[in-house]
């Protein structure tokens, strides 16, 4: 990259991505990495802010997200007529992580919007100008403004879990406000007690809707992997419920819907020429999502793209058990089962526990040593206070000596009522 970027025409407007991509094109379908968030601020767009120099942008940008909580950016730029900011990342996150990356973008778009945040500019595809290249609408050259250095000098990097930490609780806002006015809808209405069908039928853990759309998506192309690939006639069916999914978590929108579609069909195939009209309806869709329609179905909402079962998407795909034990969540309800069985295992061995067979074996030797000491005539408190375990336990391990008299006693007790 220095090469490439030593060899560029300095006088020409130059844009680079934000992100890396695993092909030579920027779609989302495509990415690798991440390593910032970013904020593209159009402040000449702003009143207030018009006619300020670079250096007094960058000044009150800082200002205003000292203001608003927000963590100081790493770095600012001037991009010839607005400001870029940069939150660097300690290292990278993967392409897993892209729906809580998409969540903070949006977070800091929004908190951003006083000082002109580009609501276009937050997706991972995403290019800005490049510095030391000329801006030709204001014929400014894009250049560094201010740095926010670290202990080590170097621009300060923040990890990204603290990040996602500092900013998502806020941007919940939302939910709280949602859920302020359900309380308030049922302190007006009378107390009704209402039984209900349905409720938690597997042990599969509580996902985003928008994680949950990715991790379908990625298992999707998993399970073409693990396949060798897509045969002929089933391809359309894999690009359809790719981009649906692709849609769902938020990573993409109708205006760039065709183009992941292309990026997609050739991943399936790229020799393959997709037919854009079968996706006209998921078009539709997709404009209906973003203008925040819903779908009523058996008295619930649901988005207007398609969000169906876990059993509809095994069924429709063929997918066997062994595929199923790669995949992250398109599961049944029986591999579900067996690995909650496994996460509550590892959680009980974290917690000391022991397998049953380790457990058996101790209390066997313990059994043993309390019955030996006590045959010598100790006390069960001298007991427990040599082997380091409670009376109570002593007492379960010597319980099993049993007294020649209670045996008799016993025996004479069934003869009697015999």
């Amino acid at each position: 990259m220095p090469t490439v970027l030593g060899l560029v025409d300095k006088t020409r407007d130059t844009w680079m991505s934000q992100a890396e991509f695993m092909r030579p094109n920027r779609r989302v379908v495509n990415l690798s990495r991440l390593g910032l968030l970013f904020a593209d601020l159009d402040t000449y767009r702003v009143p207030a802010l018009a006619g300020f120099s670079p250096d007094a942008l960058a000044s009150y940008v800082m200002y205003f997200c000292a203001e608003e909580g927000i963590p100081a950016p790493s770095m600012l730029i001037y991009s010839g007529r607005g400001i870029q900011a940069k939150w660097l990342l300690e290292g990278t996150i993967p392409r897993q992580a892209l729906p809580r990356w998409n969540a903070c973008q949006r977070y800091l778009v929004e908190r951003l919007a006083h000082v002109g945040a580009d609501r276009m500019a937050k997706d991972a595809s995403r290019v800005l100008r490049t510095v030391e290249t000329v801006n030709s609408k204001s014929g400014e050259v894009c250049r560094l403004v201010h740095v926010q250095s670290g202990i080590d000098g170097q621009p300060v990097r923040y990890n990204f879990e603290y990040l996602a930490e500092s900013l998502l609780p806020t941007a919940r806002w939302t939910i709280e406000q949602q859920r302020q006015a359900q309380a308030e809808r049922i302190q007006r209405k009378p107390f009704k007690l209402v039984s209900v069908l349905g409720g938690k039928t597997n042990n599969l853990r509580g996902f985003s809707g928008r994680q949950l759309a990715w991790d379908r998506l990625e298992d999707l192309r998993k399970l073409a992997d693990l396949r060798g690939g897509v045969s002929e006639g089933c391809r359309m069916q894999h690009l359809f419920w790719r981009l649906n999914f692709l849609l769902l978590s938020g990573a993409t929108n109708s205006k760039q819907m065709y183009h992941e579609a292309s990026a997609l069909a050739r991943e399936l195939d790229p020799q393959w020429n997709s037919r854009s009209r079968e996706l006209m309806t998921l078009f539709s869709k997709a404009k209906a999502f973003e203008a925040g329609e819903k779908v009523s179905f058996e008295g619930r909402d649901y988005a207007p793209l398609y969000t169906p079962r876990n059993d509809t998407l095994i069924n429709l795909f063929r997918i066997t058990p062994d595929e199923q034990r790669q995949l992250r969540t398109v599961i049944s309800p029986c591999e579900a089962a067996e690995r909650h069985r496994k996460r509550e295992e590892g959680r009980r061995r974290a917690a000391g526990a022991v397998d049953r067979e380790i457990y058996l074996e101790v209390t066997v030797d313990r059994r043993a040593e309390a019955q030996t000491l006590r045959a010598q005539g100790l006390s069960i408190r001298a007991i427990a206070a040599r082997m380091g375990v409670s009376k109570t336990a002593v007492g379960r391990y010597v319980s099993d000596i049993v007294e020649p008299t209670t045996s008799v006693h016993i025996t004479n007790c069934e003869a009697l009522l015999a």
